[in-house]
C-alpha cells in the first residue's frame, strides 16, 4: 500500500504538469485566435487539424502511447479552442453593411446569430413580432434583412416584409425548409436574395465544423461577402438546389425526427423507471436514450413544423411504418433466416460505411460509458 502510494503522488505531480500545459496550450491559442481576428482568417481549418493529428498519432506511437488516446485528448483541446476563440471577435468582411435587421433575432438562433455578427463588426438590430408597428423605422436603411422565425410564419412574414425593402438590401432567411420560402424572397424581392440552412441549433459553443446550406437565389456577388463571414466563424458552407434540399431534409430531419418522437412516445406511455432502466443501460442504449431524450429538451413546434412541411414527409413515414411491420412479421413467423437474410442486405447498403460508424460511434460509447460512472 505505500508503494501504491507514493505511485500515485507520483501521478498527481505528472497530473499538475499535466494542467500546467494546458494552460501553456490554451494560452497560445489565445495568440492564435488574435491573429485570425487580425487578419481574417478562418477559425477552423480542416487541413492543419488533420495534418497536426496524424503527426502527433505517428509521434505517439513511436513513444509508445496509444495514438487514439493523444487524439482524443488533442480534439478535446481543439473543442475547447475553437469556442474560446469566439471571445476575440472576427474581422468585418465587408465594412460597408452599417445595418443587419434579423426579424426573429431576440428568438434562440436568431440570437445565436445577432451574436456571431455583433462580434464580427456588424450593428444588428432584432425584430419581433410585436414590433410590426415599428416595421418601417427598424427597417429603414438596412443593408440585410435576415428572417428567422418559426416555419409556420415563414412565408407571411416575408410577404410582410415587401414594402419596407428596397433593391440595395439583402434578403436571406435560416429556415430548415427551403423551396417555399426562397421562392417567397425572389416574389417579394427585386434585390439580392439568398435561402440559408444552419445545420445545427442554437446551444452550440462554436461554429466550427458546422455545417451552413446555401441555396442560391438572385445576385450571388451581392452576398458572397456573408458566406465568407459565415466561413470564418469556422462553419462549412454547402451549396444544394433548394428542392433537392428539401427532399434530402424529409430523411435528414423529419423521418429521423418522427421516429425519435415516436420512440420516446412509446417509452413514456410504458410500465417502466427511466431511473432504473438508466442504471441498467450498457453505453449504447445510454447514448440512444440521449439522443431521444435531447428532442423534448427543445421546441415542439419547431419539430412539428418540420414533420408537417410537405406531404413527401408523411409518405415517406408511411414507409416507415410499412418497414416495421415487415420486421416484426421475421419475428412472428419465426422466419430467422429471412431476418438474417434482409440484415445482410441492409449491411451490403451500408457497404465500407459501416466500419467508418462503427469507429465515430466507438468514441462517443466510450464517452458515454465515462458520463454514466462519473454520475
Amino acid at each position: 500500500m505505500e508503494a501504491l502510494k507514493e505511485i500515485r503522488k507520483e501521478i498527481d505531480v505528472l497530473d499538475k504538469e499535466l494542467i500546467e500545459l494546458f494552460a501553456k496550450r490554451l494560452a497560445l491559442v489565445k495568440k492564435v485566435g488574435e491573429v485570425k481576428h487580425k487578419h481574417g482568417l478562418p477559425i477552423y481549418v480542416p487541413e492543419r487539424e488533420a495534418d497536426m493529428l496524424a503527426a502527433r498519432r505517428q509521434e505517439a506511437e513511436k513513444a509508445g502511447v496509444p495514438a487514439d488516446l493523444i487524439e482524443d485528448v488533442l480534439r478535446r483541446l481543439m473543442r475547447e479552442s475553437y469556442a474560446s476563440e469566439n471571445d476575440y471577435g472576427f474581422k468585418t468582411v465587408n465594412p460597408a453593411v452599417k445595418k443587419i435587421v434579423i426579424v426573429g433575432g431576440n428568438g434562440k438562433l436568431g440570437g445565436l446569430f445577432a451574436r456571431f455578427l455583433r462580434a464580427s463588426g456588424y450593428h444588428v438590430d432584432a425584430m419581433g413580432s410585436r414590433d410590426w408597428e415599428n416595421a418601417g423605422k427598424i427597417l429603414a436603411g438596412a443593408d440585410v434583412v435576415i428572417v428567422c422565425v418559426p416555419i409556420a410564419k415563414t412565408l407571411e412574414t416575408i410577404e410582410r416584409l415587401k414594402p419596407y425593402l428596397t433593391e440595395n438590401m439583402l434578403l436571406t432567411d435560416l429556415t430548415s425548409v427551403k423551396r417555399r420560402p426562397l421562392e417567397k424572397m425572389l416574389e417579394v424581392h427585386s434585390g439580392a436574395v439568398v435561402g440559408l440552412h444552419p445545420m445545427f441549433g442554437p446551444d452550440i459553443a462554436s461554429m466550427a465544423k458546422q455545417i451552413v446550406v446555401r441555396c442560391d437565389g438572385r445576385y450571388p456577388e451581392r452576398y458572397e461577402w456573408l458566406l465568407e463571414q459565415i466561413g470564418i466563424w469556422g462553419a462549412k458552407i454547402y451549396q444544394v438546389d433548394a428542392a433537392e434540399h428539401d427532399h434530402s431534409m424529409t430523411y435528414i430531419q423529419a423521418l429521423r425526427h418522427f421516429s425519435t418522437f415516436a420512440n420516446g412516445y412509446h417509452l413514456s406511455r410504458q410500465p417502466i423507471k427511466l431511473a432504473n432502466i438508466l442504471a441498467l443501460s450498457s453505453p449504447i442504449y445510454r447514448l440512444e436514450l440521449a439522443m431521444i431524450g435531447r428532442l423534448f429538451a427543445q421546441d415542439g413546434e419547431l419539430y412539428a413544423d418540420i414533420i408537417m412541411d410537405k406531404p413527401e414527409n408523411l409518405a415517406v413515414i408511411e414507409s416507415l411504418k410499412q418497414s416495421y411491420e415487415e420486421s416484426l412479421k421475421f419475428f412472428e413467423n419465426g422466419d430467422k433466416a429471412g431476418f438474417i437474410k434482409a440484415f445482410n442486405q441492409v449491411r451490403e447498403w451500408f457497404g465500407e460505411y459501416s466500419e467508418q460508424f462503427m469507429k465515430e460511434s466507438r468514441q462517443l460509447l466510450q464517452q458515454a460509458n465515462d458520463y454514466r460512472h462519473h454520475n
